[in-house]
């Protein structure tokens, strides 16, 4: 609706400037002669043509309309004012030299119409293009993500149904146990995974559950403790994205170290940032491999991070000055 009000505005305009360019001239019978004629001529014009036009694709057929329905407009344009003014129609110089300046100008309004048209028509399908791209690259960045999620599971369940493997004849009453605890967690992690809108709190709880898992196996070797307020666990946030750096913690810094050690778990929230620290205080780091060099699952981790958020996301490992390693996650918050 504004588009047409915008365009009839700019009709009526073009029409006004053509009679005051024709008086200054001194073409015709004075400035309101001229803006009649003008108003007519230029509303018969858009009143035929443009709908025709923009029915009609691009091509031969549009030049056909053009060359048939200018100059019918232009007759018609004429033919109006004279009945409003009771003039006869006849074919004197003067309808002959205003028949030549409508025919001017309609070809000059029909290019400029034509060319708006056609930038309006490319516009629509570059947006069109770009939206197909955005949509495109949504779908692949969720393609990835779920990949990289896939790639994450399996390995803590290998090692829990490696764990269950080698117990079974041992113990196998801490087998069953652990085969409960892995049945509970499975439930939980389905359900988290396919929840779009899941929050810190939620990935905590699962968390919970995941280490009740290796505490069957670890016994009193492990322990942990988790500090996020209220505020912190509301917040949305993606799943499966923490127990890469727990496990991490457990497996290269707790089970090796004799009488086994703590992880805690810190959230904070700083203005529009997010930091997660996870703290161990196992053996730390090897002597020769760098703090970078942690595994496919702190690769993974740190892939979804740029595929969720690029350049405003990271993740650091440190060395701990008691001993022990802290996996640093810093994220923009999301509400």
């Amino acid at each position: 609706m504004k588009i047409a009000l915008f365009a009839i505005a700019l009709l009526l305009l073009f029409n006004t400037a053509i009679a005051g360019l024709l008086t200054v001239i001194e073409f015709g019978l004075g400035f309101w002669v001229n803006l009649l004629f003008s108003q007519s001529i230029g509303g018969c014009i858009a009143l035929i043509n443009a709908p025709l036009l923009l029915r009609i694709a691009p091509g031969w057929k549009r030049i056909l309309v053009l060359l048939a329905g200018l100059p019918l407009s232009v007759i018609l344009g004429i033919a109006l004012p004279h009945g409003l003014l009771g003039w006869p129609l006849h074919p004197t110089p003067l309808v002959w030299q205003s028949f030549a300046i409508g025919m001017m100008f309609a070809v000059i309004g029909s290019t400029v119409f034509l060319l708006s048209e056609r930038v309006h028509r490319l516009d629509n399908e570059v947006r069109q293009r770009r939206l197909i791209e955005a949509e495109q690259a949504r779908r692949e960045t969720e393609a990835h993500l779920k990949l990289l999620q896939a790639q994450i599971e399996p390995h803590f369940l290998f090692n829990t149904l490696a764990n269950v493997g080698s117990l079974i004849d041992s113990d196998p009453l801490r087998a069953r146990r652990l085969l409960d605890r892995l049945n509970d967690w499975l439930r939980a992690a389905l359900a988290r995974t396919r929840s779009p809108q899941a929050s810190l709190g939620d990935e905590l709880t699962l968390l919970e559950n995941w280490l009740e898992i290796l505490a069957v196996r670890f016994g009193p070797r492990l322990a942990w403790q988790f500090d996020a307020d209220a505020g912190c666990r509301a917040l949305p946030f993606p799943p499966m994205l923490l127990q890469p750096l727990l496990e991490n913690a457990v497996r290269h810094g707790i089970e090796p170290r004799i009488g086994g050690g703590r992880v805690r778990l810190a959230a904070r929230q700083t203005g529009s940032r997010l930091c997660i620290e996870v703290i161990d205080d196992g053996v730390g780091f090897p002597p020769a491999p760098t703090p970078q060099a942690a595994g496919a699952g702190l690769d993974n981790v740190r892939a979804r991070i740029a595929a969720l958020y690029g350049d405003q996301g990271r993740l650091e490992l440190l060395a701990n000055a008691t001993g022990g390693v802290t996996a640093r996650l810093e994220l923009p918050c999301a509400h």
